[in-house]
């Protein structure tokens, strides 16, 4: 019976934490599946990089600050320590700039699907990463999967390589993978210290700071934009960054970062 199928998967998901957090990073994985798309068709529409990635994280953020407030999580911020603070601060005016510009930057020369591809190299070096610092331990299962999912990158880039390729393009991805590595890596050591949505705010107001201070010292920035680039700009925001961020950090906090990566 479909219907009692389904009750005992809730049930299940219910109960066990594990599967809830591999539920929510799958949700978050979906999310920022999003993004490569809809950042083209934003970039279609007259979009710069720039402009696209404010627009993005402060919509985001204001989001967040709103869901902090309305949900009574202000008393939380306010007892974080500072060192908690500075960390998810950072972790957006670096870490999750630098990953978006980078990435951005490789859609601009590559296709989107294999810039996606070559950003989930991560996975690989977040778990390697993981094990070196003795966060995770090695099984069976994580070797098998990332055994499968290297073998289809590796036959993905074979047949890449015998077109155009551009070697600068895939840098910039392997480089948006690579930081992203560190800010998985970095983020679980607070992610278990702060509430999931508190956590976002932070991060997004921090890659918000960022991203203004860059476009108006470039000048690149330009939010004269018609209603089909506004309306690419908060999907972006609402489905590839409010809905990816806080599910992966509710996913993080459960599973852990080799599993969430994976």
């Amino acid at each position: 019976n479909p219907a009692e199928i389904c009750v005992d998967l809730a049930g299940l998901v219910a109960h066990d934490r594990g599967m809830r957090g591999a539920l929510l990073c799958l949700v978050s994985a979906a999310g920022f599946g999003t993004l490569g798309i809809f950042g083209k068709l934003a970039s279609d529409a007259g979009a710069s990089v720039t402009s696209t990635l404010l627009v993005r994280f402060s919509l985001a953020a204001l989001v967040f600050a709103a869901i902090v407030v309305v949900s009574g999580r202000m008393a939380e911020l306010r007892r974080l320590p500072r060192r908690v603070v500075l960390t998810g601060l950072a972790l957006g005016a670096a870490g999750y700039s630098l990953q978006s510009g980078l990435y951005f930057a490789a859609i601009g020369r590559l296709d989107v699907s294999l810039v996606s591809l070559l950003l989930y190299t991560y996975p690989a070096f977040v778990t390697l990463a993981a094990l070196a610092l003795g966060r995770a331990a090695p099984s069976l299962r994580t070797g098998g999967a990332l055994t499968v999912a290297s073998v289809g990158l590796a036959l993905v880039l074979l047949t890449a390589g015998m077109g155009d390729f551009d070697v600068t393009g895939a840098l910039l991805a392997l480089g948006a993978s690579l930081t992203y590595t560190t800010y998985i890596l970095v983020s679980d050591g607070v992610v278990g210290e702060v509430d999931p949505f508190v956590l976002s705010a932070l991060v997004l107001g921090g890659a918000t700071a960022s991203f203004a201070v860059a476009g108006v010292a470039s000048g690149t920035l330009d939010l004269a934009l018609g209603a089909d680039a506004w309306l690419w700009l908060v999907l972006i925001a609402l489905v590839s960054t409010v809905v990816a961020v806080s599910a992966f950090f509710a996913g993080l906090r459960r599973v852990g970062p080799s599993e969430a990566a994976i």
